[in-house]
């Protein structure tokens, strides 16, 4: 089991393909549109000197027949075709808008692909809604649906079940779903969890309590400041504090594990006219607890400071390690962007500790079917 080969769909970042070779997969190919993710992707294999190549391309464009040629491997040998493809579409935090959203089809893309490669293992990251989502005739979860039967109508036999990035080790409360479909059959198990919520211990099975926000973001001093009207690229550590003034003067009115909604005392202005259910905007984490889920539209605050957390930051709550660089601006807050910026990069991407027991899971089922 020490040539296994996989092929990475929708590779962002890069945190899933982290957890995939720790886990003792050879990526081959990592595919993604994003430019500033392409370029992360890059610096990673040159850092960590592995022979993946990254197609920097849409992949609706992409012929599997014509990318095995390229790679010099034929359909069969796979052992892992993975991959996340944008949650948008399905986000209950979004528009919900599914397979009318122009990225919504992207997911079937991965059966695609999987119909020439063959792959012994199938693994998807989505996020909870899609088991919800509505197809073209609003039917609920008729999204899921068609995926699940698309599978199946190349012979897979998929299995999926809610994970929680806390429950192995991320400090962050990150649900998403996983797919694991294989052939003929499947008798793979989810990876059992390692750490439990603070109330179950002391357990049974002796397991640590979740990590808190706390926990990882100490020892990295105080941050840069980004000059207003700027823009930092490819800064090595991502420590940089992109707050704006009055931003700063909001969120020092909100106490450790609030938010500026729930502060009924400040002047409208103060508070941007959010509404009760606006929870996440303006939200100063609490050193004592996970992380709520990190998200694309806003960047939470630090527990203590007034300001934004970093990239790095960032980084540590998901998981990655200090060694891991990202490329690409480092913005403050806007609204629509059409490339990626580092926290974004982030907020997109699989936790690779959550990425490495999926993986050493998977490694373990093909060893002990001896497929």
């Amino acid at each position: 089991m020490n040539n296994l080969n996989a092929i990475s769909l929708f590779s962002g970042a890069g945190g899933m393909d982290i957890g995939i070779r720790q886990a003792g997969f050879n990526i081959l190919a990592e595919l993604e549109i994003d430019k500033y993710c392409c370029e992360t992707l890059r610096a990673a294999i040159k850092r960590e000197r592995t022979n993946t190549v990254v197609f920097e391309t849409d992949i609706r464009k992409v012929d599997p027949a014509q990318l095995g040629a390229d790679l010099g491997v034929e359909p069969l040998p796979l052992d892992l075709l993975f991959g996340g493809p944008p949650c948008q579409p399905f986000s209950l935090a979004g528009k919900q808008n599914g397979l009318n959203d122009t990225r919504g089809p992207l997911l079937f893309e991965i059966v695609r692909f999987a119909e020439y490669f063959k792959p012994k293992v199938i693994l998807l990251e989505q996020v909870k809604g899609i088991l919800s989502a509505k197809d073209e005739d609003g039917k609920k979860g008729g999204v899921f649906e068609q995926f699940i039967a698309a599978l199946e109508s190349i012979d897979y036999i998929p299995k999926w079940q809610v994970c929680c990035a806390a429950d192995y080790g991320v400090p962050q409360m990150r649900e998403r779903v996983f797919v694991v479909a294989t052939r003929g059959k499947n008798g793979f198990e989810f990876p059992a969890r390692t750490h439990v919520p603070p109330e179950e211990t002391p357990n049974l099975f002796g397991l640590p309590p979740y990590f808190t926000v706390g926990d990882v973001i100490n020892g990295l001093g105080q941050p840069d400041a980004k000059i207003p009207g700027t823009t930092i690229y490819n800064r090595a550590d991502g420590h940089v504090d992109v707050t704006p003034p009055r931003d700063r003067e909001r969120i020092a009115q909100v106490p450790e594990g609030s938010y500026l909604a729930a502060q009924k005392h400040l002047s409208v202005d103060l508070r941007c006219n959010l509404q009760k259910k606006d929870t996440t905007k303006y939200l100063r984490l609490d050193r004592k607890k996970p992380s709520n889920t990190l998200r694309c539209g806003e960047i939470f605050y630090h527990p203590t400071e007034d300001r934004y957390l970093t990239p790095r930051e960032y980084m540590r709550i998901h998981g990655y390690g200090d060694d891991y660089m990202l490329c690409g601006p480092i913005r403050s807050r806007t609204g629509t962007v059409k490339n990626l910026d580092q926290h974004r990069q982030v907020a997109n991407s699989v936790p690779p500790p959550l990425a490495y027991a999926m993986g050493n899971e998977i490694r373990r089922y093909l060893s002990e079917q001896n497929i």
